[in-house]
């Protein structure tokens, strides 16, 4: 069973798909970007716009696929893959556009972290207990 908590969700072709951003698919990003940071710097400034088409339509395919791949794992009954190309029909570039907010989403779900704190004091200086979960 997947983690609702840390997938959005876009409609492609008339079927939805949870976008979640896995362990697999950060590794797969670095090697295309060579980091999140870049990541975000490319979606951000990309001029051409064919390009920046290619770069959602490349995300979207990957996230998607990773709840398709947890359902493989998990399930005998296997679902394909989805592919650039079938983003590329499905979509209209207006729909892409959105899909950049579902990207962001689904990054930030899948990197947020639940931290508590406490302040305490040991000889007049505070200090933080911090606890991730």
């Amino acid at each position: 069973m997947m983690d609702t908590d840390r997938m959005a969700v876009v409609a492609i072709g008339g079927v939805e798909y949870p976008l979640i951003f896995t362990t697999k698919a950060t590794k797969e990003i670095a090697k295309r970007y060579g980091g999140l940071a870049n990541l975000g710097e490319t979606l951000m400034k990309n001029e051409n716009f064919e390009m920046a088409l290619d770069e959602v339509t490349w995300l979207i395919s990957l996230l998607a696929n990773q709840s398709i791949l947890i359902h493989n794992l998990q399930n005998e009954e296997k679902k394909p893959l989805l592919t650039e190309e079938a983003v590329e029909l499905l979509t209209t570039p207006m729909e892409l556009a959105d899909y950049k907010n579902a990207i962001t989403q689904a990054m930030m779900l899948g990197t947020k972290r639940h931290v508590e704190s406490e302040d305490n004091t040991a000889d007049g200086e505070p200090l933080k207990n911090v606890k991730v979960e």
